[in-house]
């Protein structure tokens, strides 16, 4: 453990509220601790005094213990469970081949806690969160095997640093960023977002009837080329149907909208398949342009990018090589290089069971 100040001062440094080794009128100190705590939090702080004035930094530390094994609760799956109390969810991480996993997030304070160590059920981990406020978002990661952090593969919400550049009428209380879950390493700023008691979509449009396959007539567009900057969002969309309707097409098919890197991309650099990218509004946002367009008759037609995915996909990460900048061959999901020519990014391994 090494501290420095900025000035000579008296420097001490405690464990748990017990001076283990201080140091006098120095700028520096150091000491090496032989960890004897178990699974408990554990503080380090350093203080530095000069002249009566103190200053003072700290950290935690949790000794990782073995994962309690533990049957699934009931209907619970790969991701966010939502059931019927609304201040409770079950999050469950598919990580074969992986040995712990916590969940860290705004209900911990962004600190590594035991309390939130996840049991283990064979290839999968699980936690129930007790205690939440319905309707709120909190955001939240996973921490596997001590190094990695990620998102969970299924959530529908991502947030990460580049909302910061998503306007306000694209999307409305967009949750920002929180200042204690940045890392470093940019791969790792990805997080979910749980919400229980989620007032369901309202769809307007019951009794669209799609048209025949053989007489589709589609537009294909990209919300990021149709639109001016600022204005690339599905309410625009929206107001736009009846230009599209004029054209004569009774289809719209959509470049993909699946969560990319960065805000601005043709898409086919998907990261999360199951959350919508925030760049062009929110999830419901989009069930509300589905919803118009089938009242004008319209189809619409999701581009969907089967072939690979980009970091920081969680199935990717979590068997990734950080050196070659390759997936590893234990990866369950993705082949170390691709297996045809053209590829980019990530090769999805299409004849793996997982």
């Amino acid at each position: 453990i090494r501290a420095s100040a900025s000035e000579p001062c008296n420097l001490s440094l405690k464990i748990n509220d017990v001076v283990v080794t201080s140091v006098a009128d120095a700028v520096e100190l150091e000491y090496t601790h032989t960890i004897i705590e178990s699974e408990d939090i554990s503080t380090v702080l350093v203080e530095g005094e000069a002249g009566g004035i103190t200053a003072s930094d700290s950290l935690d530390y949790v000794v990782r213990t073995e994962s309690s094994t533990q049957s699934l609760p009931d209907g619970a799956i790969a991701g966010i469970n939502y059931f019927n109390d609304a201040t409770r969810a079950t999050l469950v991480l598919w990580a074969p081949q992986k040995s712990s996993a916590y969940a860290v997030g705004d209900f911990s304070d962004w600190k590594v806690s035991p309390e939130y160590q996840m049991k283990r059920d064979g290839e999968y981990f699980w936690i129930e969160l007790s205690g939440l406020n319905p309707q709120e978002e909190y955001s939240f990661q996973y921490l596997v095997d001590e190094t990695l952090w990620i998102a969970d593969p299924f959530t529908d919400t991502v947030l990460d640093p580049d909302d910061q550049y998503i306007p306000d009428d694209t999307y409305p209380d967009l949750k920002p960023f929180p200042d204690a879950a940045k890392k470093d390493q940019w791969y790792f700023n990805t997080l979910s977002v749980l919400q229980t008691g989620q007032v369901p979509y309202q769809w307007q449009t019951a009794n669209y009837q799609a048209p025949e396959k053989e007489n589709l007539i589609i537009y294909e567009l990209l919300l990021r080329d149709f639109f001016e900057n600022g204005e690339r969002n599905y309410q625009n969309l929206i107001d736009t149907l009846g230009y599209l309707k004029r054209l004569g097409i009774n289809a719209i098919q959509l470049m993909p909208i699946m969560e990319f890197n960065g805000n601005e991309s043709w898409g086919y650099n998907p990261a999360f398949m199951l959350a919508p990218d925030k760049y062009y509004g929110t999830k419901n946002k989009l069930k509300e342009f589905v919803d118009k367009a089938h009242a004008e008759g319209i189809a619409v037609i999701l581009d969907i990018a089967m072939n690979h995915h980009n970091l920081p996909n969680p199935f990717v990460m979590m068997y990734f090589n950080f050196t070659t900048y390759k997936p590893t061959p234990s990866n369950p999901w993705f082949n170390v290089d691709a297996k045809h020519p053209f590829n980019v990014f990530y090769d999805m391994n299409h004849e793996s069971t997982y």
